[in-house]
């Protein structure tokens, strides 16, 4: 059997595509491009071909992702100019530097570095806690987050507000996955949604309270209950794709009771 052709989009397709993603008019791009509606509407039908300062402008004013920015070039015919490097590779020591010492600096409490993907890149010591009685298979390389979160043999089975959680966690991956084109996401949510929890009702709905500033984990903890809430940072400016998908969870205590009990190394 013969080797059977893949189709891929062409410049024109993937530019309208993230044109309509992004809710933007032929008019608005080709204001903000300081080009002419009709020249917008040419390279989406291929009638024109754009040069490769085009394509970046267009890229650039429609906010793609780096890894589909270089998706874009080759479609129209020219080399990727954002490199991937892995972590690990050499050039990278100023970026794991700085990983580490956030990392470290973060303790007693969590922190996890992930990908695009929600997959583990790196992990404090505290972060072990999130996979403490975690069946093998969850743990294989990629170890992804958002399904040790959710899954109910993880953390999904040991948060008491599992529903409120759940559903915040999901919209993050929706919104994620329209936002960046990545079906890894897509399909990711799917499978956390599918996840089945019995005698959990998941359509009950915290109304927040006159105290409530953030929805934070509440999680079981033998007998102890520790609530956190977290917050995510990215590097500015990459131009790597791969430093552009990083990015550091940090896993703060919501009240003195869960700061106690990290200080004393019993947040497992």
């Amino acid at each position: 059997m013969g080797a059977v052709a893949v189709n891929e989009e062409t410049f024109g397709e993937l530019l309208r595509s993230w044109r309509q993603r992004r809710r933007v008019s032929q008019l608005d791009l080709a204001i903000e491009a300081d080009v002419s509606a009709r020249h917008i509407s040419f390279l989406e039908t291929g009638r024109a071909r754009p040069s490769r300062e085009m394509v970046m402008k267009l890229a650039e004013e429609l906010d793609v992702p780096l890894r589909q920015r270089n998706r874009l070039l080759m479609s129209a015919g020219f080399a990727p100019v954002y490199p991937e490097r892995e972590v690990r590779a050499p050039e990278m020591e100023v970026v794991r530097q700085a990983l580490d010492k956030i990392l470290a600096g973060h303790e007693p409490y969590p922190a996890v570095v992930v990908d695009a993907a929600w997959n583990l890149v790196a992990a404090n010591s505290a972060a072990a806690m999130f996979m403490d009685g975690v069946p093998a298979e969850l743990l294989k390389e990629p170890i992804n987050v958002m399904r040790l979160s959710l899954h109910p043999d993880a953390m999904g089975g040991r948060l008491l507000n599992l529903a409120e959680v759940r559903a915040h966690l999901l919209y993050q991956l929706r919104r994620q996955a329209e936002g960046s084109g990545d079906a890894r996401l897509a399909a990711l949510h799917d499978e956390l949604a599918s996840y089945e929890y019995p005698g959990v009702d998941l359509n009950v709905a915290h109304v927040p309270g006159p105290a409530d500033i953030l929805v934070p984990l509440r999680i079981a903890a033998g007998d102890r209950v520790l609530s956190m809430f977290t917050t995510i940072a990215t590097f500015g400016t990459p131009v790597d794709v791969t430093v552009s998908e990083l990015a550091i969870e940090t896993f703060w205590p919501n009240d003195e009771e869960t700061a106690a009990a990290f200080h004393q190394g019993m947040g497992g």
